[in-house]
């Protein structure tokens, strides 16, 4: 098959999906190699936007979708969504992240680390759809439900999968749960040395 009869056929499959295609799918309809699917499909990605077209595919965990691009978003909403746009707060914000680093964490580990309580945070991440519940803890009392991030959280923030956060910074607590400040000096000297080692290894 040729190599612009298979970018149409990707195209129309996303757009009529209209949700995230595993590739697996894709193998089924095209019966072509996983290596092939994943070149093709970066092709079209460049030459959109080389094109500077209004969408873009994007790749969520091992599944791709046709999307509109995120700069276009305000031009986009008024036409289609009249709903308020969804807001998050601070305080969801962080919970969404503490759930983002901590896959199957509960809603009581949660408000352990925040040290207020979480439920009006994860109702509002529940109904945006950018978490989900990931079943009970049966090696906790009570078997209390757990929870995960969503695909739908992977294509606001623009990752690929969790492994693409940003790491996290090193610390302790002391015991009023408060950050070591002399903990992080101590860590960003320590960076910045092996930083100038490394440079003087290269000369």
């Amino acid at each position: 098959m040729e190599n612009h009869k298979i970018k149409s056929i990707i195209e129309a499959i996303l757009f009529s999906a209209g949700r995230p295609v595993e590739k697996k799918e894709l193998l089924l309809s095209l019966e072509i190699s996983v290596v092939e699917i994943e070149t093709t499909i970066k092709e079209m990605q460049k030459e959109w936007q080389e094109q500077e077209r209004g969408i873009e595919i994007i790749e969520v965990e091992d599944s791709y979708q046709l999307c509109t691009k995120k700069e276009l978003y305000e031009y986009i909403y008024p036409v289609l969504d009249k709903r308020n746009k969804p807001k998050l707060s601070n305080a969801a914000l962080e919970t969404l992240a503490i759930i983002s680093y901590n896959p199957r964490i509960t809603k009581a580990e949660i408000e352990a680390i925040r040290g207020v309580s979480a439920d009006g945070c994860v109702y509002k991440l529940l109904e945006y759809g950018l978490i989900e519940e990931a079943g009970k803890v049966k090696e906790l009392p009570g078997n209390p439900r757990s929870y995960i991030t969503t695909q739908d959280f992977l294509k606001m923030f623009g990752y690929k999968t969790l492994n693409d956060l940003p790491r996290l910074p090193k610390f302790k607590l002391d015991e009023n749960r408060q950050i070591v400040i002399d903990d992080l000096f101590e860590q960003k000297e320590m960076e910045k040395q092996q930083i100038e080692q490394e440079k003087e290894g290269e000369i």
